[in-house]
């Protein structure tokens, strides 16, 4: 049984940290250049290392309305049931990425999200996106 956690914001700055840890060291093992598949695998087992836990190809309920929508829509991770991440392997982060990740946020009901670009020279400084939205932001510290 998974003990209850109080989300707070300190709380999911602590899990962004720590995932982005992972993520630079798949980016240090492996280099930038490859399939977002094989940085997504690699980051499963990193995590896996690490103890984090994570659902992968999370599939986002959509309702219109009240009314379940049969579709095939996919978040590449759920991070500690409360961080969702988007994946890419691009030479540039389009603005549709992030909207799409936003879109991800509030359909999951997630207050953080995190885009993750490994076609890069340094995942810190260039190759990630964190958004917030209001369900973050009305989080105690």
């Amino acid at each position: 049984m998974r003990k209850t956690i109080k989300i707070t914001k300190q709380y999911l700055n602590d899990i962004t940290y720590s995932f982005l840890g992972c993520c630079i060291n798949v980016h240090k093992e492996l280099g930038p250049g490859l399939l977002e598949s094989v940085y997504h695998q690699c980051l499963i087992e990193e995590l896996k290392y690490e103890g984090i836990s994570f659902l992968s190809e999370l599939e986002v309920p959509i309702t219109y309305r009240s009314k379940k929508i049969e579709a095939k829509l996919r978040a590449d991770l759920l991070i500690e049931d409360c961080l969702v991440v988007e994946l890419k392997s691009v030479k540039e982060i389009q603005p549709i990425f992030e909207a799409q990740l936003l879109t991800y946020m509030h359909l999951l009901k997630a207050r953080k999200g995190i885009l993750v670009n490994f076609n890069c020279l340094n995942i810190f400084k260039e190759g990630q996106k964190t958004l917030i939205n209001d369900f973050f932001r009305e989080l105690p510290n």
